[in-house]
């Protein structure tokens, strides 16, 4: 056990706690994700989304607006051309910005952010450039509308 415990110092040791105490039996992941916000002092809270899911992701906001700021960021941000960001003349189209998201989310001082729906890939650079803890609420799925869980109970 102590080679564990010695994995985490005080402040993850508080989240796991926050954690624990948010566990709501039978609720849903965003009572539990407000929950947790509260416990752990959280302010404001980012959304990083999917351009396809705007709408969704404004009712995500909505929710969460009751208790908290909110500012949410859809993948094209800045509409950056995907053939400049990767240097390759043979793709077309607006990129997915997930470092911009990112930067956008730290510019906006979120406490808390939310990947909503990113592609895979995507969802790992916008965790990896995220200044604020990052959960993740909605994965991209095409062939089970967003919900992989589907794969495994076929």
């Amino acid at each position: 056990m102590e080679d564990q415990k010695k994995l985490y110092n005080s402040s993850d040791l508080e989240l796991m706690r926050a954690a624990e105490n948010s566990l709501i039996m039978g609720s849903n992941r965003v009572e539990e994700l407000k929950k947790y916000a509260k416990l752990t002092g959280v302010r404001r809270i980012g959304i990083a989304h999917c351009i396809g899911m705007t709408r969704e992701a404004n009712e995500l906001k909505n929710r969460l607006s009751d208790q908290f700021e909110v500012i949410s960021v859809d993948c094209k941000y800045k509409r950056v051309k995907a053939a400049d960001l990767l240097n390759d003349d043979t793709i077309s189209g607006t990129s997915c910005n997930p470092a911009g998201q990112a930067d956008f989310l730290a510019q906006n001082d979120t406490d808390l952010n939310i990947s909503f729906g990113l592609c895979v890939g995507h969802d790992i650079v916008f965790n990896m450039k995220s200044k604020a803890p990052t959960t993740t609420l909605v994965v991209k799925d095409r062939e089970h509308k967003n919900n992989p869980y589907l794969e495994f109970v076929k």
